[in-house]
């Protein structure tokens, strides 16, 4: 059962100033294994609220005020412009026919399928599997990688374009994200074993966060991030979208696109998502994230 540590502490205060609301904040943390009871707990200690407070809050919210006022209500609330991904069901990628599976309004998602072969999903695989180091995230204060329990995971990153092969994957997901090649950060490769997970979490490195202006310096805020599935995961190991409520199940080949910042920089907080515990086998993944401006 996971206790809410400092990281979940940060979480919680994070997802508050948002504007998160309490229940999708409950259901997050339940997703993530905690038990509904202490979910609730720790979600209106982090509002400064009692259960009691809460119900009277939400009935004197609900009376009379309509969608458009409460929508109001929230401040600088996420704006959808248009994606830059293109429509369509299938999408040429530079050297590639990508599939189209499902398109999602928000947060702006969409699910592919062959974005890679089968053959180039073992050649990644194989490359990277003698060069794992444990996973980090960014420490929000300091802006430097930390090792953490919520994240359970190996990887290496490659340099853009460091040969042909990294350069030609570099091109189809600039292609497919229909974002200049030279705003992508390098790929990073990924691998779970058996019970790894990520929790949820942002991509975008949150403006309120001091450690953040050591990321944003270069190249800017992230914008959009694709994840592509280098194996079939035996069971379990989906990307969960705890806001929207859906997940999407790794599939060799395949691939989950969301945007997060739009055209007047706003961050959207509906992209929270993590890596489901890997139930049976292990999973391999590959992320690109992409920037306002030229990176590196």
């Amino acid at each position: 059962m996971p206790v809410v540590d400092a990281a979940w502490e940060q979480w919680l205060s994070t997802n508050v100033d948002r504007g998160c609301s309490m229940e999708s904040m409950i259901d997050s943390m339940v997703q993530a294994g905690f038990a509904t009871d202490a979910a609730r707990a720790a979600v209106h200690r982090a509002f400064g609220t009692t259960p009691a407070e809460v119900a009277s809050l939400a009935h004197r919210a609900t009376g009379g005020a309509t969608e458009a006022a409460r929508t109001q209500a929230v401040p600088h609330a996420y704006q959808y412009d248009e994606a830059p991904v293109a429509s369509g069901n299938l999408i040429h990628a530079y050297d590639r026919d990508v599939r189209v599976l499902m398109r999602c309004e928000r947060p702006q998602l969409i699910v592919f399928a062959d974005v890679l072969s089968a053959d180039e999903c073992g050649e990644l695989i194989e490359r990277s599997r003698h060069r794992l180091k444990r996973s980090t995230i960014v420490n929000p204060e300091t802006g430097k990688e930390d090792v953490i329990r919520h994240r359970s995971s190996e990887g290496i990153w490659f340099q853009r374009g460091e040969d042909a092969f990294i350069e030609q994957m570099d091109r189809r997901i600039s292609s497919l994200m229909n974002w200049p090649v030279e705003n992508g950060e390098g790929l990073q490769i990924l691998h779970y074993g058996t019970s790894g997970e990520y929790r949820p979490h942002f991509d975008y490195f949150p403006p309120d966060q001091a450690g953040s202006a050591v990321h944003t310096a270069q190249g800017g805020q992230r914008v959009a991030t694709l994840i592509v599935y280098l194996n079939d995961v035996a069971d379990g190991g989906e990307t969960i979208f705890p806001e929207a409520g859906m997940s999407v199940a790794a599939r060799q080949g395949g691939a989950v696109y969301f945007r997060y910042m739009n055209g007047q920089r706003q961050l959207d907080p509906l992209t929270l998502h993590g890596g489901a515990p890997v139930l049976r086998g292990d999973k391999w993944i590959m992320t690109k994230w992409m920037r306002e401006r030229v990176y590196g």
